[in-house]
């Protein structure tokens, strides 16, 4: 039952990432830097840091929680999860929300599952380790599968038709920038396995393991803030655009930031829900460690709905919809096996 509730909560949060793409459609007069640097005020500064907030021991601090240990390295990984970020980004915007978020975080779950255990000594070839490997194999597997349905999408669409679905639409560029997107995004799950000692202080200071590694999430995004503000303040001053912050007025000012608000809760609930999902796997190893795959594989599947929804599909064959309906389902597939195999 634990492990039911687990991945229920965890499907939760990532229901909530999928659909934060959502809201940054409704912003009005701002260009992409513009957007998203306000987003991430929201997705990386505010909303976690109000998470690690609910972690601290009574008669505590955040900072002595911090200085438990791992702390710079949880932001030096955030730093280079940042160029994941950014980049993912710019996956949404070269691909769009269905088939960008499918590359970078099927990318992402590969090498986020089997970063930390094989720098953890872990064997792949045995047991767990085995398990392990053979559910990471199926999710990129899935993930390939969509890749190609996207790639018979691109074949089958006129020019007109993918600007209509993705304005700035460009497969090789989106594919490039994709797969680095998925590689650095990996270090998110690696700066969450630095801070395991601020988790652990955490929870010897009496917090609930609901919310015990929110404060290392806050590290990771902090890292990957600095990161995303560099590069779109960058952006600001070489396409002039840093007056749009305040050259919207009035009602669409407010709009623009309740939207980016909206983005930035949608975005951190993948990883609130992580946290607060995995303190219900401690029983399966393997489903522990195969977690952040597990976020990777819902978070493609409920783009891909949204893709949908939002008509980024349009136009297709039948054939390449029944590819990425069997990409979908062999993501479905590795968590079936994972847990089954813990069972």
């Amino acid at each position: 039952m634990n492990t039911l509730i687990g991945l229920l909560i965890i499907a939760v949060g990532s229901f909530g990432q999928s659909s934060s793409y959502v809201p940054i459609k409704k912003v009005d007069g701002w260009s992409w830097e513009s957007f998203w640097l306000v987003q991430g005020l929201f997705a990386w500064l505010v909303f976690p840091l109000l998470g690690a907030l609910l972690a601290i021991p009574a008669g505590s601090s955040l900072m002595e929680l911090w200085g438990a240990g791992g702390a710079l390295p949880a932001i030096v990984y955030g730093v280079l999860w940042g160029v994941g970020g950014l980049t993912f980004g710019l996956s949404m915007r070269y691909l769009g929300v269905a088939l960008g978020q499918s590359i970078a975080l099927g990318t992402c779950a590969g090498f986020g599952t089997l970063f930390p255990a094989l720098f953890a000594g872990k064997d792949l070839l045995h047991g767990d380790g085995l398990m392990l490997l053979v559910g990471v194999c199926i999710t990129l597997a899935g993930i390939a599968v969509i890749g190609y349905a996207g790639s018979l999408r691109s074949r089958n669409m006129s020019e007109e038709e993918k600007k209509a679905a993705v304005k700035d639409f460009a497969l090789t560029k989106g594919l490039l920038v994709a797969l680095l997107a998925g590689v650095m995004s990996a270090c998110f799950a690696l700066g969450l396995d630095a801070g395991t000692p601020i988790k652990e202080a955490a929870l010897a200071g009496g917090v609930a393991p609901l919310y015990a590694g929110l404060p290392v999430i806050f590290l990771v995004t902090l890292g990957g803030f600095f990161t995303n503000a560099g590069y779109c303040i960058q952006q600001n001053i070489k396409n002039k655009t840093g007056h749009e912050y305040f050259s919207v007025k009035g009602a669409t000012f407010i709009n623009n930031l309740l939207f980016c608000a909206l983005a930035g809760v949608l975005w951190y609930s993948q990883f609130f829900g992580l946290e607060m999902g995995k303190s219900f796997l401690t029983d399966s190893p393997v489903l522990l460690a195969f977690s952040w795959s597990i976020l990777m594989s819902l978070n493609v599947t409920f783009s891909n709905v949204w893709g949908i929804l939002l008509k980024e599909w349009k136009g297709c064959g039948q054939r390449t919809v029944g590819v990425l309906l069997l990409g979908l389902a062999i993501l479905i597939a590795s968590i079936i096996v994972v847990a089954m195999a813990q069972a």
